[in-house]
């Protein structure tokens, strides 16, 4: 079993920055993509970044160039850089954890808060 804990949300002014973490535990073996996702109130939950096992990136357009996801493989952790935040960045963030094994695996965290004051 994986068990996924998001931590780093709060609350900053517009142009400031936060990390979020996100750790697995448990049986952590063939973690392949590690991503975060968000959700504003009344909005569809979205996907912000992912990273792969070997390290491509992929981010929604409305974060390019302002947020940085990255891994420690050691740790089977993945981080959110966010720089330059804006309001519209408010929403509940969600680490998502995929693992490839004999099947494909998904396990979500749950949650951790950003709000973005203008």
């Amino acid at each position: 079993q994986v068990n996924v804990v998001e931590s780093g949300g709060g609350l900053v002014q517009a142009g400031g920055s936060l990390r979020l973490s996100c750790a697995a535990s448990g049986t952590t073996f063939g973690i392949n993509i590690m991503g975060w996702y968000r959700q504003a109130p009344g909005k569809q939950r979205e996907l912000v970044a992912v990273i792969s096992r070997s390290g491509g990136t992929n981010y929604a357009d409305s974060v390019k160039g302002r947020f940085t996801i990255s891994r420690d493989y050691a740790k089977n952790t993945v981080y959110l850089q966010m720089d330059s935040l804006e309001p519209d960045d408010t929403a509940v963030y969600y680490c998502n954890v995929n693992i490839a094994r004999e099947r494909a695996y998904s396990f979500w965290g749950q949650g951790t808060q950003v709000t973005v004051s203008s």
